[in-house]
């Protein structure tokens, strides 16, 4: 693998005293001994012995850890690429994020957004007075109207998408929000994933939430509920006995070779920490389920479901229809 990265010199001075190194930016090729997956800073760390480098480091033959982060340039290199491997690199740079709704709230405003993965959709935009505080029954009677029309905006956006709802804003106004939701459209409750604070209401709310990192969690969510979907779906065939569904590397593969394969689950540490063989083999099976119209899922084990998938050896298989 090559990519830029930071790598510690010393400074080669005749007659000079020796100095502590000096940590500077250089393009390194790496030949990948490990990867592995640093969860506390989010990052790959990829190590091995560094194959390329520039004259001036002289740091060839030396070991070498690269991390990788997020819309950081690498090139990886190798003598022989499968066509599945191909195929899932480009699945993945072309995957979109499920689409999230976005309320933000407060007594005098609202706004219902999309939010995708080029941006912010803005659908709706309301502005309300309140009466005074002295005032109470009509001051009542406005922030009911708001949730009312809050509602509404939501329910119409919703309608089309079924996508996951993320209520912000300031203050009570968003809890009062979701208490009236709960209470008048249950299957608008449903949606409901996430429920934060933040110091403005309207877009400017949304913006703030994004800058924070607030759909963080909504956005990892999402993921989340469709491998859990699909690993309780597996739970529950197991649990009726039936026939159109499998599990362990053995019958996984048996299934493949008949194209039975509707989906597979494969664990994330199961395919990342499998000796060279097994590796190779277990690529065989994704491969060949994938040429006769299955649907390969690598589960985080991260979460419940990888968890659950790991206790069944770390693959199953919901199967189109049942094998002896």
């Amino acid at each position: 693998m090559r990519a830029r990265t930071t790598r510690e010199v010393k400074v080669d001075e005749r007659y000079a005293r020796p100095q502590r190194g000096k940590r500077v930016s250089v393009f390194l090729g790496v030949r990948v001994a490990k990867v592995f997956w640093d969860k506390t800073l989010n990052r790959l760390r990829v190590h091995g012995i560094v194959c390329d480098a520039p004259d001036k480091v002289s740091v060839k033959g030396s070991r070498h850890t690269i991390n990788v982060t997020v819309n950081k340039p690498i090139t990886v290199v190798k003598s022989d690429w499968l066509k599945h491997q191909l195929d899932r690199l480009k699945r993945a740079s072309q995957a979109t994020v499920s689409p999230i709704i976005v309320v933000s709230i407060d007594n005098e405003e609202y706004s219902v957004a999309v939010l995708r993965q080029y941006g912010i959709d803005v659908k709706v935009e309301e502005k309300t007075k309140l009466p005074g505080k002295m005032e109470a029954e009509k001051r009542t009677q406005a922030k009911r109207e708001l949730q009312k029309n809050t509602l509404a905006s939501v329910r119409a956006v919703w309608a089309n998408l079924r996508s996951p709802i993320v209520v912000i804003g300031v203050g009570f106004a968003k809890n009062d929000l979701v208490q009236y939701v709960n209470r008048t459209a249950p299957d608008i409750a449903e949606a409901i994933i996430d429920v934060k604070s933040v110091n403005s209401a309207g877009v400017a709310g949304i913006h703030e939430a994004l800058r924070s990192g607030v759909f963080t969690k909504a956005l990892k969510h999402v993921r989340i509920a469709e491998e859990s979907s699909l690993m309780e779906e597996v739970l529950a065939r197991l649990g009726k006995s039936s026939l159109d569904v499998t599990y362990g590397f053995a019958e996984v593969e048996k299934a493949s070779s008949y194209g039975a394969v509707e989906t597979l689950l494969v664990a994330d540490v199961t395919l990342r920490e499998m000796a060279e063989e097994e590796r190779t083999a277990l690529e065989r099976v994704m491969k060949t389920a994938e040429d006769k119209g299955g649907h390969v899922v690598v589960i985080s084990t991260e979460h419940e479901a990888g968890a659950k998938l790991l206790s069944l050896g770390g693959m199953a298989a919901l199967l189109r229809f049942p094998i002896g």
